[in-house]
């Protein structure tokens, strides 16, 4: 467990960007490493919704730590938990599951702020570190700045710094902002925080290097390969039915979320 969880800090100190594959089931994991993935995560919304639950911290934790060891039985790389906002406001049960997760062998979890006031996510944090007791996990704090445009727009960079800076103090490793598609923005907060900056699908027209440019260390999918995935078994099924085939209808987080709720 501490081995991944360094080799996995360790890919986000390289010069290029992480590309982290966003994974939620073990044939979705074993495909990615086979593909030559250097590390995995699940996407929250998309694991939820392969065991039938709405995102939104709407998956029950026996659920997550179930789907999460079939995970782990058949890979062999650095593997990351999007835990949402950690399934409690009590900081002690969030450091709870977060001590399972790493006992299972998970190299990090991502944890996010919500529309809560930072000061909930740091404690969140310290009580993770604290329990911990040392070992190794690399944790990924999401800001919602701009995900919940939680403040004016032109307020937007300096509330994700004076964010980002407080989960750096209480011992966070990363940083995630979703939503954040302005390279010249991602910049700014990569020169404004020691946070390797992790950012939710690729901002149109970047190229690696681009990203690399501009400091981004990682970047992830979300829930976007868990929809690209069902809208292909989607056409495959009405295909077998013998129905018209997909014209302009896609499927998206909205429609799909809602099928839980």
């Amino acid at each position: 467990m501490t081995a991944s969880a360094h080799s996995f800090g360790a890919l986000h100190q390289q010069p290029e960007p992480l590309l982290l594959i966003n994974i939620w089931d073990p044939a979705s994991a074993v495909l990615a490493q086979q593909q030559g993935a250097k590390a995995l995560g699940t996407s929250s919304a998309a694991l939820a919704w392969s065991l039938g639950y709405a995102d939104g911290q709407q998956l029950p934790v026996a659920e997550l730590l179930a789907a999460v060891q079939r995970i782990l039985r058949v890979i062999q790389l650095p593997f990351t938990v999007d835990i949402e906002q950690g399934y409690s406001d009590d900081p002690t049960q969030v450091a709870q599951l977060v001590v399972q997760l790493a006992e299972l062998g998970v190299a990090g979890i991502n944890i996010e702020d919500g529309t809560a006031e930072p000061q909930l996510l740091c404690a969140k944090i310290r009580a993770c570190r604290a329990l911990l007791e040392g070992r190794a996990l690399f944790i990924n704090a999401r800001t919602d700045v701009y995900l919940a445009q939680l403040v004016a727009e032109a307020d937007a960079v300096t509330e994700c710094i004076r964010r980002l800076e407080l989960y750096k103090e209480a011992g966070a490793d990363g940083a995630f902002v979703p939503c954040l598609t302005d390279l010249a923005v991602a910049k700014q907060l990569s020169q404004h925080s020691s946070l390797p900056l992790n950012l939710m699908g690729w901002p149109e027209g970047a190229t690696v290097e681009d990203l690399t440019e501009t400091g981004v260390k990682r970047i992830s999918a979300g829930p976007a390969l868990f929809l690209r995935s069902y809208q292909a078994y989607l056409q495959a099924v009405l295909s077998f039915l013998q129905q018209s085939p997909l014209t302009d209808k896609e499927l998206n987080y909205a429609d799909l979320n809602h099928l839980f709720s």
